[in-house]
């Protein structure tokens, strides 16, 4: 899957290509990308179009307990004033869930010899990357909005002088670690499918296939909680005014 290109380029796995403006876009993950955008939307519309105040049906009884367990995790890592971002985690969640859930729609022409016609997208290092560095350049101007120029550059020094050379490469690597947390799971879960089809007997591999792929399903719901739990948590870092930064409590 992965390859290390002489001139120091990495391909991870092989997509078909077009090229716009001297760009290189891998289509099936631009249209797999797509897809998911359109399922949220059509998610989105869905339940406003059935919104009731009577008793819910399942997909606004869904989308209900997703915004109120966010709505509590805001709660708990920022207050009260921490519900505006509340929509972008909810968002967040469901799309990062949609896009890692599509991997598991069986879409390859000739399954075991070909690849996905619609591979999850958060299985390329390009969608992490883009949310990623979108989520740390929203922080960063909410940090600015809560503490004042002086205090967004004051808060590097926090606890010591002495530490900020590790707090600031803290915030560059913070879009790096943010990308590579979910496309490494993905891609890794896409891998172990591609190693069973590879090595283990033709008659044998498709069972090996239908044992991973539940668990692929479940590593792909943690990785959608995890990347939007760190998006509140760096929200909550970014507008808090205290010296140290607020963690998470825990309910008994």
């Amino acid at each position: 899957m992965g390859m290390l290109m002489a001139s120091g380029n990495i391909s991870v796995g092989v997509h078909p290509v077009a090229h716009v403006f001297g760009l290189t876009i891998d289509t099936d993950i631009v249209t797999s990308t797509l897809l998911a955008a359109a399922i949220l939307l059509y998610m989105g519309f869905r339940v406003r179009a059935k919104v009731t105040d009577g008793v819910p049906g399942k997909l606004q009884l869904m989308w209900e307990l997703l915004v109120e367990q966010v709505n509590d995790l805001a709660d708990s890592a920022i207050g009260p004033k921490g519900r505006r971002f509340v929509p972008i985690g909810v968002t967040l969640f469901l799309f990062i869930l949609i896009c890692n859930w599509i991997g598991f729609i069986p879409s390859a022409l000739h399954p075991g010899s070909s690849a996905e016609i619609l591979p999850a997208p958060t299985s390329d290092v390009n969608l992490p990357l883009a949310m990623a560095l979108f989520v740390i350049a929203w922080v960063h101007i909410e940090s600015f909005r809560a503490r004042g120029i002086r205090g967004y550059f004051r808060h590097y020094k926090e606890p010591y002088l002495a530490l900020t050379p590790i707090n600031v490469i803290e915030e560059i690597t913070k879009p790096i670690t943010l990308t590579f947390r979910l496309f490494g799971n993905l891609f890794s879960g896409g891998l172990m499918i591609a190693v069973m089809v590879s090595l283990l007997p033709i008659f044998v591999s498709p069972l090996g296939e239908l044992i991973w792929k539940p668990f692929d399903l479940f590593i792909g719901l943690i990785q959608a909680y995890i990347f939007m739990l760190l998006t509140v948590l760096y929200f909550a870092f970014a507008t808090s005014h205290e010296e140290h930064e607020p963690v998470l409590e825990t309910s008994h």
